[in-house]
């Protein structure tokens, strides 16, 4: 069996979430106290209690996500022997999650991926005004036919792919008025489905340049270190190892595409043929499932799972 790890993205959080796992585990309530220490406030209670309106804002739920994700691993490590080193071919997250991806593989530390995501969500919100931007999903068509729609909606504005999530699920995201041309072509055309998304900015496209800029300043300032096993890349859909070109694929990342079935078909053509998401969530795992239909794949987030996760020492 040739094992990665994988983190979810923004959209899995929900409040409660990790809360029976830091009750049970001592190693979970360490990864809290690290990133509430970091943040300078209670971002757990906040996860354990809600309220889930401020537990959404992106601001919140990127760190968040990111701590329920090594909570995870960490008491995976000492409960079931898990080793990244030893046990995991590679890892890879979709969007923040690769930020959680990094920190997994030791690229940077709880600290620092704590702080550099709530940055991240604050640069992110900031980029667009309110109701300026939007996202819809379009379910049916793969990412070409979408890149056609987007590129035929944009009309002088934006439109583009924010995320190819596979099992033809592909999200635009742009302004608000091309957005919502794209869903007029998208249904004229036959797709399936396309509807708008409650989301707070358009993230994943070239509005988001001042969050890039701003990404770039603050890994600049970062001492990122070489992955004990490869990161996949977002915006590559492979993997990279090089400190530099981790900043760069980040940075690029804010207003490029999530190339999320690329990735997980390049992990599996590199012999990845059991996929565990760590955190919150299964929506990586319902999408695995999908794209490479042999795998093996199962969410952990539970003291449950912890306990149905097999003994690797």
């Amino acid at each position: 069996m040739t094992r990665a790890c994988i983190f979810p993205g923004q959209g899995s959080q929900s409040v409660g979430m990790s809360r029976a796992l830091a009750d049970a585990f001592p190693q979970a309530r360490l990864v809290f106290e690290e990133v509430d220490a970091a943040l300078g406030e209670n971002l757990s209670r906040l996860m354990f209690e809600g309220p889930a309106d401020e537990l959404t804002l992106t601001t919140n739920a990127q760190p968040a996500l990111m701590a329920a994700s090594l909570a995870t691993l960490r008491v995976l490590e000492a409960e079931r022997g898990l080793d990244i080193g030893r046990d995991v071919a590679c890892l890879a997250g979709h969007s923040l999650g690769e930020y959680t991806a990094l920190a997994a593989g030791g690229t940077f530390s709880i600290t620092d991926a704590a702080r550099l995501l709530r940055l991240r969500g604050a640069a992110m919100q900031r980029a667009v005004a309110p109701g300026a931007g939007a996202m819809a999903a379009l379910i049916g068509p793969d990412a070409e036919t979408a890149g056609a729609i987007a590129a035929e909606a944009a009309g002088g504005e934006v439109c583009e792919v924010a995320n190819d999530n596979g099992a033809g699920q592909v999200v635009l995201s742009g302004t608000k008025a091309a957005v919502e041309r794209a869903l007029t072509i998208a249904q004229a055309r036959g797709v399936r489905r396309a509807v708008m998304l409650n989301v707070s900015a358009p993230f994943h496209c070239s509005l988001m340049e001042s969050a890039a800029e701003a990404m770039r300043d603050a890994l600049s300032g970062v001492a990122l270190g070489v992955p004990i096993v490869p990161v996949y890349a977002n915006v590559l859909a492979g993997p990279v190892t090089d400190p530099e070109a981790i900043r760069a694929a980040l940075v690029a990342q804010v207003t490029g595409t999530v190339r999320w079935r690329e990735c997980v078909l390049a992990m599996a053509s590199a012999g990845v043929d059991s996929f565990h998401e760590l955190g919150a969530g299964k929506v990586l795992t319902g999408l695995v499932k999908r794209i490479v239909p042999t795998a093996a794949a199962g969410a952990v987030g539970t003291p449950e799972d912890v306990a149905a996760f097999p003994d690797l020492r």
